[in-house]
C-alpha cells in the first residue's frame, strides 16, 4: 500500500506548483529592488524637484531609499503574523487566493508610481507586497506539507525554496539595464508581480483544498476523502483518513492554543523554539548580506562586471536548490542542515581571508567569487529550504498555523535586521564582517546537532509523540491528553 500512497500524481504536482508561484513572487520582490537602485533614486530626486523646484538632500534621499528596501520586511512581519487566522478561517487554498489582492494592489502602486510622480506610492506598494509575501512564507509551505504524502513531503517542501530562488534569479536578470532595469522600464520591472498574481488566481480554483483542513477543521469527511483519492492516485486512502481522524479526535480534547501558549506549554515549547532557531539560522547565516550586497562585495573585491557575478550566484542558488530537492528524502533534513551550516562557516572564513588579501594579488578576487558561490550553494543544500517545511512537520494540524506564523515572523524580523544593520557592520568591521556570521553559523550548527530531530519518513504524529516523550505533560492533564498533538479550533 505504501507505494500507492507515495505516488507523485499529476494532481499533486499541479497543486504544489501553483502554490509555489507565491514563493516565486516572494523571491522576485526580495531581489527586484536592488538592480535599479540608481534609477529609482533619480526618480525620487526628480519627483522632489517636480514638486518643490529643488533637489533632495543626500541624507533625505538615502533615508527614503533605505525605507523603500526595509519596508518590505516590515510588511512581511504583519503578513506572517496573520497566517494562522486566514488559514483556519478561509482554508489554505482560499487564503492564498484572497491574499493575492495585496499583490495586485502593491504591484499596481509600484508600477504607477512614476506616472503619478509619487515615491510615496512606491514605498506603500513595497509595504503591501511585503504583507503578501509574509502570507506566502506561511501559507505555501503549510499547504504543500498538508497535501504531500510522507514519502514526498521533504522533496515537495523544497519547491517552496525553489520558487523563492527562481524569483530572485528572474529579478536579477530582468533588472539588467539592457532589459527592464532602465530609467524607462523600471516601473514595469516592479509591476510584473501583478501578472504573476493573475496567473496564480486563474489556476488556484483548479487546486484542491487541504484534505487535513477539510476533515479536521471543517469536518467534511467525504470531500476530504475524494481529494485524497485524487491526490494519491488510488481508491484506498483508508490509512491517510484514519491518521487524520485520530489527529482530529486528539484535537477535540484540548483547548485552543494562542501564540503565548506555544511557549508556555511543555508540549509545544521545544518544537517552537527549534522552529524559531531554524528560521534564525537561515537569516543570520549571512545569506541575505550576500543577496542584498553581492554586487558591491564583488566590486570591492575588484571583480570585473560585478552584476554578472551576482547573476552567477543566482544561478548557483537555483541549481543547488534542485540538488537539495533530489536528495532531501535520502539524506534527511537534519543531515542537510548540518552540512549546509558547517560548509557555510568554512566559506565565510575563506571569504574573510580573500577580502582581506584582495589588494595584494588579483587572484584573491577570484577566490572571493568561489567563496561566495560555495557559500550560496551550501545555503541551498540545507539552511535555505529546510526551515520552511520542517516547521510544518514539527507541529500537528491544530497548532500548525500559529507555529508557522510565529516562526515566519521571526524569519522576517531577522531579515529586516540584517538588511538594516549589515551596511553598518560592514563599514565598522571591514573584511572581518563575515567572521560574525561564521560565529553564528557555528552556534546554529551546535544547536542543530543536539536539539533538532530527524523528520525524514515520519508522520506528523510520530514526530509529535517524540517531543511528548522528551517533555512529559503534567500528571493532572494525562487523563485527557493521551497522545495529544493538536488543538481544537472554535467553530465559526
Amino acid at each position: 500500500m505504501e507505494p500507492k500512497r507515495g505516488r507523485l500524481t499529476g494532481s499533486l504536482a499541479f497543486a504544489v506548483s501553483v502554490a509555489a508561484i507565491g514563493s516565486l513572487q516572494f523571491g522576485y520582490n526580495t531581489g527586484v529592488i536592488n538592480a535599479p537602485e540608481e534609477v529609482i533614486r533619480s526618480f525620487y530626486n526628480d519627483t522632489y524637484i517636480h514638486r518643490y523646484q529643488t533637489p533632495m538632500t543626500p541624507g533625505m534621499l538615502t533615508s527614503l531609499w533605505s525605507l523603500s528596501v526595509a519596508i518590505f520586511s516590515v510588511g512581511g512581519m504583519f503578513g506572517s503574523l496573520s497566517v494562522g487566522f486566514f488559514a483556519n478561517r478561509f482554508g489554505r487554498r482560499n487564503s492564498m487566493l484572497l491574499v493575492n489582492v495585496a499583490a495586485l494592489v502593491g504591484g499596481a502602486l509600484m508600477a504607477l508610481s512614476k506616472v503619478a510622480w509619487s515615491f510615496e506610492m512606491l514605498i506603500i506598494g513595497r509595504f503591501v507586497i511585503g504583507i503578501f509575501s509574509g502570507f506566502c512564507t506561511g501559507l505555501v509551505p503549510m499547504y504543500i506539507g498538508e497535501l504531500a504524502p510522507t514519502a514526498y513531503r521533504g522533496a515537495l517542501g523544497t519547491l517552496n525554496q525553489l520558487g523563492i530562488v527562481i524569483g530572485i534569479l528572474i529579478a536579477q536578470v530582468f533588472g539588467l539595464e539592457v532589459i527592464l532595469g532602465s530609467s524607462t522600464y523600471w516601473p514595469l520591472l516592479l509591476g510584473i508581480t501583478v501578472f504573476l498574481s493573475i496567473i496564480q488566481c486563474g489556476l488556484l480554483p483548479f487546486c484542491p483544498e487541504s484534505p487535513r483542513y477539510l476533515l479536521i477543521i471543517k469536518n467534511q469527511q467525504e470531500e476530504a476523502e475524494a481529494i485524497l483519492k485524487k491526490l494519491r492516485g488510488t481508491q484506498d486512502v483508508s490509512s491517510d483518513m484514519e491518521e487524520m481522524r485520530e489527529e482530529g479526535q486528539r484535537m477535540a480534547q484540548e483547548k485552543p492554543v494562542s501564540f503565548l501558549e506555544l511557549f508556555r506549554s511543555r508540549q509545544y515549547r521545544q518544537p517552537i523554539i527549534i522552529s524559531i532557531v531554524l528560521q534564525l539560522s537561515q537569516q543570520l547565516s549571512g545569506i541575505n548580506a550576500v543577496f542584498y550586497y553581492s554586487t558591491s562585495i564583488f566590486r570591492d573585491a575588484n571583480v570585473p562586471n560585478p552584476i554578472y557575478a551576482t547573476i552567477g550566484a543566482g544561478i548557483i542558488n537555483v541549481v543547488f536548490t534542485v540538488v537539495s530537492l533530489l536528495i532531501v528524502e535520502r539524506a534527511g533534513r537534519r543531515t542537510l542542515h548540518l552540512t549546509g551550516l558547517g560548509g557555510m562557516a568554512v566559506f565565510a572564513l575563506i571569504m574573510t581571508i580573500a577580502l582581506k588579501l584582495k589588494d595584494y594579488a588579483m587572484g584573491w578576487s577570484y577566490v572571493s567569487i568561489v567563496a561566495i558561490f560555495g557559500f550560496v550553494a551550501l545555503f541551498e543544500i540545507g539552511p535555505g529550504p529546510i526551515p520552511w517545511f520542517i516547521v510544518a512537520e514539527l507541529f500537528s494540524q491544530g497548532p500548525r498555523p500559529a507555529a508557522m506564523a510565529v516562526s515566519a515572523c521571526s524569519n522576517w524580523t531577522a531579515n529586516f535586521l540584517v538588511g538594516m544593520l549589515f551596511p553598518y557592520a560592514a563599514a565598522g568591521c571591514g573584511p572581518y564582517v563575515f567572521l560574525i556570521f561564521m560565529g553564528l553559523l557555528i552556534i546554529f550548527f551546535i544547536f542543530t546537532f543536539f536539539k533538532v530531530p530527524e523528520t525524514k519518513g515520519r508522520t506528523f504524529e510520530e514526530i509529535a509523540q517524540d517531543f511528548k516523550r522528551k517533555n512529559p505533560i503534567e500528571p493532572s492533564s494525562k487523563r485527557n491528553s493521551v497522545e495529544l498533538t493538536g488543538v481544537k479550533v472554535p467553530p465559526e
